[in-house]
């Protein structure tokens, strides 16, 4: 019995090692790639769907004669919090 609880501590102990190994092996390419590939996309996205989002706003502005800045707001919140995630996001993580 003592024998079979030594080597389950031991076992953990490795594997959550191995685990904090691999991933601060891996830390530094996880955020190349999401700094260089994941938040860009996102961004061209949301910058995307901002001009889509303006334009639609306008000609109902033309439409109805009112103008809804809600959803161009919110768009807008989310590109600036994706354009600046990169400079704080690893510091939370």
């Amino acid at each position: 019995m003592l024998a079979v609880s030594m080597m389950t501590i031991t076992a953990s102990a490795s594997v959550s090692g191995a685990v904090t190994s691999t991933w601060t092996t891996a830390k530094s390419q996880i955020q190349d790639i999401v700094n260089n590939v994941v938040f860009p996309v996102i961004d061209v996205i949301l910058a995307i769907l901002l001009f889509v989002k303006i334009a639609v706003a306008y000609l109902d502005y033309r439409k109805h004669g009112q103008l809804e800045w809600t959803p161009i707001a919110i768009i807008f919140g989310g590109l600036l919090f994706s354009l600046t995630a990169p400079m704080y996001v690893w510091t939370i993580i």
